[in-house]
C-alpha cells in the first residue's frame, strides 16, 4: 500500500467529522475519505448485527477507493464492529473510538463522572469493560441522549430545541455532582459551545477525538504508511440526503465540497 494513499473515516452520520478535524490538525499531509452513513443514522438505536453489516459495506467501499487505514469515528460502531473488522481485514490498520473513561476518572475532583452517549454505546459490553477497568474509584453516572444526534445531523447546533434537549440530559448529571463530563459520541463535540453556556465553568468536558488522531499517527508510523506528500482535498460520501450533508458541512467544518452518494 503506498504511503500517500488516503485514510478512510466513517460514522453513522456527520459526527465523525469532529474526529476528521482532529486528524487534519495532527496529520496535515494525510488525504482523507469520509463516509456519513446518514441513511442509517442513528446507530445507537440499531442492533449490533445491523451495524456490523453496515460497517463491512462501508469498509469495502473505502478499500475500493484505495484506503490504507480505517478510522471508525463512532463509539457505537466501534463497540459493535471493530473486532469483526479487524478479523476480516487483518492487514488493515484500524482505529476505533471508546468513551474517555480513563482520562475522566483521572480528572475528576468530586469523584463523580457523567457520560453523555447513545443508548447503543451505554449498553455495549465494551463500555461495561471500560467501567470495570478504569472507574473503580469513581462513580459514573450515564445519560442516554435520544434525539441529540438528529439535531446535530440537521446542523441545529444553537437551536432552542437542541438547547432544551441538552439541558434535560445534563441536569441529572449535575444533580449527581459530576464535575467531569464525557462526550461519548463523536457528534457531541460540535455542541461544546452550547454546553459551555449550560454548565458551570468547573465542569471539565472530555472527548477522544485527539487521542484517536494520535493512535492513528502511531499506527501509520508503525506500518511505514505516513504520508510524505501534500494532502489531496478530502472526499465525501453520504448514504442519506447528499444535499443535507452539503448544507451542514460548512456549519461543522467551515468548508464546501461535492458530496457523492453511497447506497
Amino acid at each position: 500500500m503506498p504511503s500517500n494513499a488516503p485514510i478512510g473515516v466513517f460514522d453513522s452520520g456527520v459526527g465523525g467529522l469532529s474526529v476528521l478535524r482532529e486528524i487534519r490538525q495532527l496529520l496535515p499531509n494525510e488525504s482523507l475519505l469520509y463516509v456519513a452513513d446518514s441513511g442509517h443514522v442513528p446507530y445507537g438505536e440499531k442492533s449490533p448485527e445491523y451495524i456490523r453489516e453496515r460497517c463491512v459495506r462501508i469498509t469495502e467501499h473505502l478499500l475500493a477507493q484505495g484506503a490504507k487505514a480505517l478510522v471508525l469515528a463512532c463509539n457505537t460502531a466501534t463497540a459493535a464492529a471493530a473486532a469483526d473488522l479487524r478479523e476480516r481485514y487483518p492487514q488493515l490498520p484500524i482505529v476505533g473510538m471508546e468513551p474517555a473513561v480513563k482520562p475522566a476518572a483521572a480528572a475528576t475532583r468530586s469523584g463523580v463522572v457523567g457520560v453523555l452517549a447513545t443508548t447503543g454505546t451505554l449498553k455495549s459490553a465494551r463500555f461495561a469493560a471500560l467501567l470495570d477497568r478504569f472507574a473503580g474509584d469513581v462513580r459514573v453516572v450515564t445519560q442516554p441522549c435520544p434525539g441529540l444526534v438528529e439535531c446535530i445531523e440537521a446542523g441545529a447546533l444553537q437551536a432552542a430545541a437542541t438547547r432544551e434537549l441538552l439541558q434535560r440530559y445534563v441536569a441529572p448529571l449535575l444533580d449527581e455532582g459530576c464535575d467531569t463530563l464525557i462526550l461519548g459520541c463523536t457528534h457531541y463535540p460540535f455542541l461544546r459551545p452550547l454546553l459551555t453556556t449550560l454548565l458551570p465553568s468547573s465542569v471539565t468536558l472530555i472527548d477522544t477525538g485527539a487521542a484517536v488522531a494520535r493512535q492513528l499517527q502511531r499506527l501509520l508510523l508503525q506500518h511505514d504508511l505516513a504520508a510524505t506528500e501534500t494532502a489531496q482535498p478530502s472526499r465525501y460520501w453520504s448514504s442519506g440526503d447528499t444535499a443535507q450533508l452539503s448544507r451542514v458541512l460548512p456549519i461543522l467544518l467551515g468548508e464546501t465540497a461535492e458530496i457523492l452518494s453511497l447506497q
